[in-house]
């Protein structure tokens, strides 16, 4: 970085509060009373992010009568759920690459079922009056390297192939800075109905209330502690007491999995983001972004980017941290040289809107698996269940992830639970020194491809064969 640039880079971030931006809301709930004593249900859920409140809110929809209760270790969206971008996809695979190279066959129906359960989020938005400045107006996948067109079009014309180009529009240069103008943007692949921009910390305490209003029982501070059987069913152990449950739905994601064979399936990755004071109407119209969509880059080492309901802009990623030995840590939450970095790539982004000030730096810890798309399964003979590795794009897929739960812990067979991708697991992390070194081969060797043209070496070449990666 220039001496100038890191200079700018800095000012711009000299009044940056270190908290996520979504969780100062004024808006945020009051904490609930821990659990007590012994309680006794029908389901209990472990974790309060999304993952756990679908599975919550959807139980108590396929049958009101059932006693649900949830058990959050500190309160509603804390973690992932309410530090994310609010990017709210459709695809249950990480993308339509990822999905092509994982599971080509039944893509049309991954496809399917994710636009429907996108569907099926906005349509809850509106009947639950969750006021989560839910936007559907898509995301635009970025190239600013010659390279990158031509993966675009590619990705576009295997997508028209397959039958799944409906809502996809490429744009040229132009085109795309018409929409949202940078001089470093050569073209892009808008998907206009396939993601939906949002409030995360909304979506999760909108959740939240919902749950409440179905009568779901909610402890917050309350993490779960260990699982065993008890009975004909299964029990928690809490710091003040323990839940019997005849089933049970982990939604834990980036946390110490109860099921402990499911841990190495899973490491924690630190992603960063930034946020900018709310822009002027003069500044606004040199970006444009009248659509509003959500963007993100196109190289190995992306950014995801978006503006929000006050005209702020969300500039986040690129730095995808593991630290050895794979703990999650407060300490990881903040990082100022990866802010500093983002700082730098902003304003190289948008050099017209130099000046301008970040008000707000974070981070937070991402559960990434080896295929970038949630796996499930059941544990103690059925009667756990379990939905986890998002891998970053689980805003939207854990509603599908809840839905798979649910199936499984009833027993059914579903069109959900006889899909591939459902009945198969990612190849799990080595343990350490292992996973550090390899994960450390594989960042190295991302960056190097996105400086030499996309070409990837023989390491990355290998991984591919293999099924294994990293990403955030």
């Amino acid at each position: 970085m220039a001496p100038v640039a890191m200079r700018l880079a800095a000012q711009s971030l000299s009044d940056a509060q270190p908290v996520p931006f979504w969780l100062e809301d004024p808006g945020k709930p009051g904490a609930l009373p821990a659990l007590t004593g012994t309680e006794k249900c029908d389901l209990l859920v472990v974790g309060g992010g999304y993952s756990g409140l679908w599975t919550a809110l959807l139980a108590k929809e396929r049958d009101p009568a059932q006693d649900v209760v949830l058990i959050e270790g500190r309160e509603a969206g804390w973690a992932a759920s309410g530090r994310n971008g609010g990017f709210c996809a459709a695809s249950l695979t990480h993308g339509l690459g990822n999905g092509l190279a994982r599971w080509p066959d039944e893509l049309p129906r991954l496809e399917r079922l994710g636009e429907a359960n996108l569907d099926a989020i906005e349509e809850a938005v509106t009947r639950y009056g969750l006021d989560c400045e839910f936007e559907r107006t898509g995301e635009i996948d970025v190239a600013t390297e010659a390279y990158q067109v031509e993966e675009l079009h590619e990705l576009y014309e295997e997508a028209d192939r397959l039958g799944l180009a409906e809502g996809l529009t490429l744009l040229d240069g132009a085109e795309l800075r018409a929409e949202v103008d940078s001089p470093t943007f050569l073209g892009g692949l808008w998907d206009r109905r396939g993601v939906a921009m949002l409030h995360p910390a909304k979506l999760a305490w909108g959740l939240k209330r919902a749950c409440l209003d179905a009568g779901v029982r909610i402890f917050e501070n309350t993490p779960g502690l260990d699982l065993v059987a008890a009975g004909s069913g299964m029990a928690v152990r809490t710091p003040y007491g323990r839940v019997a449950a005849r089933r049970v739905a982990l939604g834990t994601n980036v946390f110490p999995s109860l099921v402990k064979r499911l841990r190495p399936y899973t490491v924690p990755v630190y992603d960063y983001a930034l946020v900018t004071e709310p822009l002027s109407a003069a500044q606004l119209a040199s970006v444009g972004w009248r659509n509003r969509q959500g963007l993100g880059d196109s190289a190995n080492q992306f950014h995801y980017f978006r503006i929000t309901a006050d005209n702020r802009i969300l500039w986040g990623g690129y730095d995808a941290v593991y630290r050895f030995g794979g703990k999650v840590q407060a300490e990881m939450d903040h990082r100022p040289e990866t802010y500093l970095k983002l700082a730098e790539h902003f304003f190289t982004c948008f050099p017209q809107l130099e000046g301008l000030r970040f008000s707000h730096a974070w981070g937070g810890a991402i559960d990434t698996c080896s295929r970038f798309s949630a796996f499930f399964g059941t544990a103690h003979q059925g009667k756990v269940a379990y939905a986890q590795g998002y891998t970053g794009l689980g805003v939207g897929a854990t509603r599908f992830g809840a839905e798979v739960m649910l199936d499984l812990l009833a027993g059914e067979r579903t069109e959900r639970t006889e899909l591939a991708m459902v009945r198969s697991k990612p190849l799990p992390f080595p343990p350490e020194p292992i996973a550090w070194a390899g994960i450390g081969i594989t960042k190295w060797s991302l960056a190097r491809a996105d400086a030499n043209g996309g070409r990837r070496n023989l390491w990355l070449k290998a991984m591919d064969k293999l099924g294994l990666g990293f990403d955030s």
